[in-house]
């Protein structure tokens, strides 16, 4: 999970500024959400877009899972399946009120440079500024091929 450039890392989710966690402390983090009683899963993405909060889910939801080893264990399987590919765990809250995630972060990222996005300045009617991100990863290549 080395990168070339932490200059121009991609900072989504907890713990985005520090440096990339440890298998032991992500089993750390999914033991954490399970004793909150939070279903944990497993996402991959090639597009980490801001705005796409749509990311492939890893097999199935892990409602019933509470070993954080197995749960690891699917991260790692995810990792070997998409290594060139950003995957996050997220802990997912199913409690009324709540049905949300309440913890989500990154755990693989590509070891090549990540490529960042480029903020475009629109300039509309009575001097409105619009202002619109573009990641640099899209213009190149199509979703599937985004990684070598």
């Amino acid at each position: 999970m080395a990168m070339t450039n932490p200059g121009s890392r991609i900072t989504q989710g907890t713990f985005s500024f520090l440096h990339d966690l440890t298998d032991e402390e992500i089993k750390s983090q999914i033991e954490y959400c399970l004793d909150q009683g939070w279903a944990v899963n497993v996402e991959f993405t090639d597009d980490p877009h801001p705005r796409n909060t749509y990311w492939e889910m890893w097999g199935m939801p892990m409602f019933d899972m509470k070993d954080p080893a197995a749960i690891l264990y699917e991260v790692n399987e995810c990792r070997k399946a998409f290594p060139k590919h950003y995957i996050r765990v997220t802990g997912f809250d199913s409690n009324r009120g709540w049905e949300t995630p309440r913890l989500s972060f990154i755990v693989n990222r590509p070891t090549e440079e990540e490529p960042g996005f480029r903020l475009i300045r629109t300039e509309d009617e009575g001097r409105t500024i619009r202002y619109t991100i573009q990641p640099y990863v899209t213009q190149e290549r199509p979703e599937g091929e985004r990684y070598g």
